[in-house]
Protein backbone atom coordinates (compact mmCIF):
# COMPACT_ATOMS: atom_id res chain seq x y z
CA UNK A 1 0.00 0.00 0.00
CA UNK A 2 1.28 3.49 -0.88
CA UNK A 3 2.39 5.69 2.00
CA UNK A 4 1.01 8.73 0.16
CA UNK A 5 -2.36 9.61 1.75
CA UNK A 6 -3.41 11.30 -1.49
CA UNK A 7 -2.43 8.49 -3.86
CA UNK A 8 -6.06 7.97 -4.94
CA UNK A 9 -6.54 11.70 -5.60
CA UNK A 10 -3.36 11.83 -7.67
CA UNK A 11 -4.44 8.80 -9.70
CA UNK A 12 -7.70 10.61 -10.43
CA UNK A 13 -5.80 13.77 -11.37
CA UNK A 14 -3.49 11.78 -13.64
CA UNK A 15 -6.50 10.39 -15.49
CA UNK A 16 -8.51 13.62 -15.60
CA UNK A 17 -5.71 15.92 -16.72
CA UNK A 18 -4.71 13.54 -19.52
CA UNK A 19 -7.53 15.20 -21.50
CA UNK A 20 -6.01 18.68 -21.26
CA UNK A 21 -4.06 18.89 -24.55
CA UNK A 22 -6.77 20.69 -26.60
CA UNK A 23 -6.66 23.57 -24.09
CA UNK A 24 -2.93 24.18 -24.51
CA UNK A 25 -3.39 26.88 -27.16
CA UNK A 26 -5.15 29.06 -24.58
CA UNK A 27 -2.08 28.87 -22.32
CA UNK A 28 0.69 29.60 -24.81
CA UNK A 29 0.56 33.41 -24.58
CA UNK A 30 0.39 33.27 -20.79
CA UNK A 31 3.38 30.91 -20.87
CA UNK A 32 5.44 33.62 -22.56
CA UNK A 33 4.28 36.09 -19.92
CA UNK A 34 5.44 33.77 -17.13
CA UNK A 35 8.82 33.24 -18.78
CA UNK A 36 9.23 37.02 -18.95
CA UNK A 37 8.06 37.45 -15.35
CA UNK A 38 10.62 34.86 -14.20
CA UNK A 39 13.30 36.62 -16.28
CA UNK A 40 14.50 33.34 -17.75
CA UNK A 41 17.67 33.73 -19.81
CA UNK A 42 19.73 31.61 -22.18
CA UNK A 43 22.00 29.19 -20.37
CA UNK A 44 19.95 28.98 -17.19
CA UNK A 45 18.81 25.59 -15.86
CA UNK A 46 15.01 25.63 -15.58
CA UNK A 47 12.46 23.19 -14.15
CA UNK A 48 8.84 23.41 -15.30
CA UNK A 49 6.72 21.72 -12.63
CA UNK A 50 3.30 20.25 -13.52
CA UNK A 51 4.23 21.18 -17.06
CA UNK A 52 1.22 19.79 -18.91
CA UNK A 53 2.06 19.69 -22.62
CA UNK A 54 5.18 21.77 -21.99
CA UNK A 55 4.17 25.22 -23.23
CA UNK A 56 6.30 27.01 -20.60
CA UNK A 57 9.15 24.52 -20.96
CA UNK A 58 9.30 24.97 -24.74
CA UNK A 59 9.07 28.75 -24.46
CA UNK A 60 12.07 28.74 -22.12
CA UNK A 61 14.01 26.25 -24.25
CA UNK A 62 13.49 28.34 -27.38
CA UNK A 63 15.39 31.24 -25.79
CA UNK A 64 18.29 28.95 -24.90
CA UNK A 65 17.54 27.75 -21.36
CA UNK A 66 18.40 24.18 -20.35
CA UNK A 67 14.99 22.83 -19.41
CA UNK A 68 13.58 19.88 -17.50
CA UNK A 69 9.80 19.40 -17.33
CA UNK A 70 7.70 17.14 -15.13
CA UNK A 71 4.01 16.20 -14.99
CA UNK A 72 1.81 13.53 -13.40
CA UNK A 73 0.23 12.67 -16.76
CA UNK A 74 2.21 10.45 -19.16
CA UNK A 75 -0.21 11.43 -21.92
CA UNK A 76 0.69 15.11 -21.56
CA UNK A 77 4.41 14.31 -21.30
CA UNK A 78 4.13 12.53 -24.66
CA UNK A 79 2.51 15.63 -26.17
CA UNK A 80 5.39 17.71 -24.81
CA UNK A 81 7.99 15.44 -26.36
CA UNK A 82 6.32 15.72 -29.75
CA UNK A 83 6.18 19.51 -29.39
CA UNK A 84 9.89 19.76 -28.56
CA UNK A 85 10.79 17.55 -31.52
CA UNK A 86 8.70 19.70 -33.86
CA UNK A 87 10.19 22.94 -32.51
CA UNK A 88 13.71 21.53 -32.71
CA UNK A 89 14.51 22.25 -29.06
CA UNK A 90 15.67 19.92 -26.28
CA UNK A 91 13.57 19.47 -23.14
CA UNK A 92 14.04 16.64 -20.64
CA UNK A 93 10.43 15.55 -20.05
CA UNK A 94 9.72 13.21 -17.16
CA UNK A 95 6.63 11.77 -15.49
CA UNK A 96 6.53 12.66 -11.80
CA UNK A 97 4.94 14.33 -8.80
CA UNK A 98 5.62 17.86 -7.53
CA UNK A 99 5.37 16.50 -4.00
CA UNK A 100 8.33 14.16 -4.66
CA UNK A 101 10.54 15.79 -7.29
CA UNK A 102 13.14 13.36 -8.73
CA UNK A 103 15.92 15.96 -8.84
CA UNK A 104 18.91 16.78 -6.67
CA UNK A 105 19.07 19.64 -4.19
CA UNK A 106 19.84 23.11 -5.59
CA UNK A 107 20.01 21.84 -9.17
CA UNK A 108 18.09 24.63 -10.95
CA UNK A 109 18.44 28.37 -11.49
CA UNK A 110 14.68 28.78 -12.00
CA UNK A 111 11.65 26.68 -11.00
CA UNK A 112 8.34 27.59 -12.65
CA UNK A 113 4.77 26.32 -12.81
CA UNK A 114 1.84 27.56 -14.86
CA UNK A 115 -1.54 26.70 -13.31
CA UNK A 116 -0.06 23.36 -12.23
CA UNK A 117 1.56 23.01 -8.82
CA UNK A 118 -1.55 24.60 -7.31
CA UNK A 119 -3.36 21.25 -7.67
CA UNK A 120 -0.96 19.43 -5.36
CA UNK A 121 -3.00 18.54 -2.26
CA UNK A 122 -0.31 19.60 0.26
CA UNK A 123 1.01 23.11 -0.51
CA UNK A 124 3.72 22.89 2.14
CA UNK A 125 5.09 19.72 0.55
CA UNK A 126 4.93 21.06 -3.00
CA UNK A 127 6.59 24.39 -2.22
CA UNK A 128 9.16 22.62 -0.06
CA UNK A 129 10.13 20.43 -2.98
CA UNK A 130 10.21 23.32 -5.44
CA UNK A 131 12.51 25.29 -3.15
CA UNK A 132 14.65 22.24 -2.36
CA UNK A 133 15.67 21.79 -6.01
CA UNK A 134 16.22 25.55 -6.49
CA UNK A 135 19.69 26.94 -5.86
CA UNK A 136 20.14 29.80 -3.36
CA UNK A 137 19.63 33.04 -5.26
CA UNK A 138 17.50 31.26 -7.85
CA UNK A 139 13.99 32.26 -8.90
CA UNK A 140 10.71 30.53 -8.15
CA UNK A 141 7.83 31.77 -10.31
CA UNK A 142 4.31 30.59 -11.00
CA UNK A 143 0.92 31.53 -12.41
CA UNK A 144 -2.23 30.77 -10.43
CA UNK A 145 -5.97 31.49 -10.42
CA UNK A 146 -7.11 33.96 -7.71
CA UNK A 147 -10.10 32.71 -5.69
CA UNK A 148 -12.07 35.93 -6.22
CA UNK A 149 -11.93 35.84 -10.03
CA UNK A 150 -13.61 33.69 -12.66
CA UNK A 151 -11.60 30.45 -12.63
CA UNK A 152 -11.25 30.42 -8.85
CA UNK A 153 -15.02 30.82 -8.50
CA UNK A 154 -15.62 28.09 -11.09
CA UNK A 155 -13.44 25.65 -9.14
CA UNK A 156 -15.38 26.55 -6.00
CA UNK A 157 -18.59 25.68 -7.86
CA UNK A 158 -17.11 22.32 -8.90
CA UNK A 159 -16.03 21.63 -5.31
CA UNK A 160 -19.62 22.04 -4.11
CA UNK A 161 -20.58 19.04 -6.22
CA UNK A 162 -17.43 16.99 -5.61
CA UNK A 163 -15.69 18.11 -2.42
CA UNK A 164 -11.92 17.50 -2.30
CA UNK A 165 -10.59 14.78 0.04
CA UNK A 166 -10.14 15.77 3.67
CA UNK A 167 -6.87 17.59 4.14
CA UNK A 168 -6.43 18.63 0.50
CA UNK A 169 -5.97 22.39 0.11
CA UNK A 170 -8.27 24.23 -2.35
CA UNK A 171 -6.18 25.06 -5.46
CA UNK A 172 -7.37 28.71 -5.79
CA UNK A 173 -5.79 29.65 -2.46
CA UNK A 174 -2.53 29.70 -4.43
CA UNK A 175 -3.93 32.82 -6.13
CA UNK A 176 -4.14 34.83 -2.89
CA UNK A 177 -1.02 36.99 -2.35
CA UNK A 178 -1.44 36.77 1.43
CA UNK A 179 -1.50 32.98 1.32
CA UNK A 180 1.49 32.94 -1.05
CA UNK A 181 3.49 35.14 1.35
CA UNK A 182 2.69 32.75 4.18
CA UNK A 183 3.55 29.62 2.19
CA UNK A 184 6.85 30.91 0.84
CA UNK A 185 7.68 32.53 4.16
CA UNK A 186 11.25 33.41 5.10
CA UNK A 187 12.69 31.04 2.52
CA UNK A 188 12.46 33.77 -0.16
CA UNK A 189 13.04 37.46 -0.71
CA UNK A 190 12.16 39.99 -3.42
CA UNK A 191 8.63 38.63 -3.67
CA UNK A 192 6.65 40.27 -6.47
CA UNK A 193 3.25 39.87 -8.09
CA UNK A 194 1.79 40.81 -11.46
CA UNK A 195 -1.73 40.39 -12.80
CA UNK A 196 -2.58 39.06 -16.23
CA UNK A 197 -5.63 38.16 -18.30
CA UNK A 198 -6.29 35.11 -20.45
CA UNK A 199 -9.00 35.67 -23.07
CA UNK A 200 -10.86 32.43 -23.69
CA UNK A 201 -12.99 32.52 -26.90
CA UNK A 202 -16.24 30.55 -27.12
CA UNK A 203 -19.42 30.63 -29.20
CA UNK A 204 -21.75 30.46 -26.20
CA UNK A 205 -21.71 29.56 -22.51
CA UNK A 206 -22.90 26.09 -23.51
CA UNK A 207 -20.02 25.69 -25.98
CA UNK A 208 -17.60 26.72 -23.26
CA UNK A 209 -19.11 24.28 -20.78
CA UNK A 210 -19.04 21.38 -23.26
CA UNK A 211 -15.42 22.13 -24.06
CA UNK A 212 -14.23 22.07 -20.46
CA UNK A 213 -16.29 18.96 -19.73
CA UNK A 214 -14.14 17.23 -22.35
CA UNK A 215 -10.75 18.73 -21.46
CA UNK A 216 -10.52 20.28 -17.98
CA UNK A 217 -9.54 17.59 -15.48
CA UNK A 218 -11.70 18.43 -12.43
CA UNK A 219 -14.78 19.15 -14.54
CA UNK A 220 -14.31 16.04 -16.69
CA UNK A 221 -14.02 13.88 -13.59
CA UNK A 222 -17.09 15.48 -12.02
CA UNK A 223 -19.21 14.83 -15.13
CA UNK A 224 -18.00 11.22 -15.33
CA UNK A 225 -18.80 10.74 -11.66
CA UNK A 226 -22.36 12.05 -12.09
CA UNK A 227 -23.29 9.89 -15.09
CA UNK A 228 -25.42 7.68 -12.84
CA UNK A 229 -27.12 10.69 -11.23
CA UNK A 230 -28.70 12.52 -14.18
CA UNK A 231 -30.67 14.95 -12.00
CA UNK A 232 -27.55 16.13 -10.18
CA UNK A 233 -25.59 16.29 -13.43
CA UNK A 234 -28.34 18.41 -14.98
CA UNK A 235 -28.30 20.70 -11.95
CA UNK A 236 -24.53 21.13 -12.22
CA UNK A 237 -24.70 21.92 -15.93
CA UNK A 238 -27.49 24.42 -15.40
CA UNK A 239 -25.60 26.16 -12.60
CA UNK A 240 -22.36 26.21 -14.57
CA UNK A 241 -24.09 27.60 -17.70
CA UNK A 242 -25.60 30.37 -15.61
CA UNK A 243 -22.28 31.19 -13.99
CA UNK A 244 -20.45 31.26 -17.32
CA UNK A 245 -23.16 33.47 -18.84
CA UNK A 246 -22.47 36.12 -16.19
CA UNK A 247 -18.88 36.40 -17.46
CA UNK A 248 -19.50 35.86 -21.19
CA UNK A 249 -19.00 38.95 -23.36
CA UNK A 250 -17.96 39.42 -26.96
CA UNK A 251 -17.76 35.67 -27.59
CA UNK A 252 -15.10 35.32 -24.91
CA UNK A 253 -14.51 34.97 -21.21
CA UNK A 254 -11.96 37.06 -19.33
CA UNK A 255 -9.90 34.83 -17.04
CA UNK A 256 -7.80 36.90 -14.64
CA UNK A 257 -4.70 35.27 -13.20
CA UNK A 258 -1.79 36.12 -10.90
CA UNK A 259 1.94 35.73 -11.54
CA UNK A 260 4.32 35.42 -8.61
CA UNK A 261 8.12 35.48 -8.50
CA UNK A 262 10.60 35.42 -5.66
CA UNK A 263 14.29 34.79 -5.01
CA UNK A 264 15.40 31.92 -2.79
CA UNK A 265 17.54 33.07 0.15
Amino acid sequence: MSADPFAQLKASQREGWSLFAPLETHTTVTAAELVRHARIRAGQSVLDVACGTGVVALTAARIGAKVCALDLSPALIEHGRRHSALAGVEVDFREGDVEALPYENAGFDVVVSQFGHMFAPRPEVAVGEMLRVLRPGGTIAFSTWPPEHYVGQMFALVARYVPPPAGAAPPPLWGDPGVIRQRLGEAVEALSFRRGVMIFPALSPQHYRKGIEETLGPVAKLVAGLEDDPARLSAFRSELDGFVAQHFEGNAIRQDYLMTSARKR
